[in-house]
């Protein structure tokens, strides 16, 4: 491994899946490159809230946006990777989650997958693939991935459509 791309958002599986990618790269000598994507509905409704505000002074746009996300993932790099002597570089982009990660994975020429997912409830699995089994299938390299539990939101979710 040279590269290895850690995909982050701010839960606490994403600060443990990122301190062990961040032990393996100091074990190995390899780089990091830690992304967070900020989707592109989650960005529309933040820009759509803070119009409803009414303030011409208020400008959110993709730069705020991006560089916003990419402070937060820099506090949570820099807090998982305490003590460790690794190099990392924090990248975030907006859009299709799966489209961002692979893009980013091959624009920095990555060859390891870092990412969190969650264990799902049989019916979840049968409404949609989510982000880590996509990626998984689709990222050509070797992909860690760092399972937790499905939340009870999620699985309530899951109950209702199938009630």
């Amino acid at each position: 491994m040279k590269r290895a791309l850690v995909v982050v958002s701010p839960n606490e599986r994403s600060k443990r899946i990122l301190r062990e990618a961040g032990e393996f790269a100091a074990g190995s000598g390899a780089e990091l490159v830690v992304l967070t994507v900020t989707p592109s509905e989650e960005f529309e409704r933040t820009r759509s809230a803070l119009a409803d505000v009414g303030s011409s002074d208020v400008v959110y746009g993709i730069d705020q946006a991006t560089e916003s996300a990419r402070r937060r993932a820099k506090r949570v790099a820099r807090d998982a990777l305490e003590g460790l002597d690794v190099d990392y570089r924090v990248v975030a982009d907006i859009g299709p989650e799966v489209d961002s990660v692979l893009e980013t994975a091959q624009w920095e020429a990555c060859d390891h997958l870092f990412i969190s997912g969650r264990r799902r409830s049989p019916a979840g699995k049968l409404i949609s693939r989510d982000l880590t089994q996509t990626l998984m299938l689709q990222f050509d390299g070797p992909v860690t991935v760092l399972l937790g539990e499905e939340d009870e939101a999620e699985a309530e979710e899951d109950r209702k459509l199938f009630a």
